[in-house]
């Protein structure tokens, strides 16, 4: 994994996902291993660049294949005139430093809850919160992720700065991955 902190030039296909959530329309590609390989992490990183020449700049998830991918909301996708299916050109650069991390209301309820892990959390770097909250959000049930907002508040508070055993790329675990393309990727949104 390369420190650059140069511009990728690429192109990539624009995809329609198999599930797309309620009421939303977005599409996603998936960035060539060579353009990851020029960001500083395998796990979230935050971008700017042009999509079609259009500005835009957003967080690329891991696909678990050590690369990653971008999710092209349905905004972004209608102001740079692009069409699932299409290749598109990119130029993406990533975002120094990385922006704080929005942080989600149930952990914010539970660190504020327990003063230790709140002044853990504040004395940590932008990048462990980007960590924390990517992996109490990967969480698949309710359960889960109410189990690691406790977790991860009960780390912190016993003084831990970085989630232990949770792999940012998905790749030694599989547990992030791209999502699925639907049947027909000639379909529009």
């Amino acid at each position: 994994m390369g420190k650059a902190t140069t511009r990728s030039r690429f192109r990539a296909k624009l995809l329609n996902p198999a599930e797309s959530g309620k009421g939303k329309s977005w599409a996603f590609l998936i960035l060539p291993k060579a353009a990851s390989d020029g960001l500083p992490r395998r796990g979230r990183t935050t971008v700017k660049g042009t999509l079609n020449g259009h500005p835009f700049q957003a967080t690329l998830e891991p696909d678990g294949q050590l690369s990653h991918w971008l999710r092209v909301e349905k905004e972004l996708r209608e102001a740079a005139g692009l069409k699932i299916g299409e290749m598109v050109a990119l130029v993406i650069a990533p975002v120094e430093p990385e922006p704080e991390p929005e942080v989600p209301p149930d952990l914010l309820e539970a660190l504020a809850a327990l003063p230790g892990a709140k002044g853990r959390w504040d004395d940590t770097t932008t990048l462990a919160r980007l960590d924390w909250i990517h992996w109490i959000e990967s969480a698949k049930q309710s359960t889960t992720r109410r189990r690691r907002v406790e977790n991860a508040c009960e780390m912190l508070a016993s003084g831990k700065r970085r989630v232990c055993c949770f792999d940012p790329s998905g790749f030694y675990s599989k547990s992030l991955c791209a999502p699925e393309t639907a049947d027909s990727d000639e379909a529009t949104l």
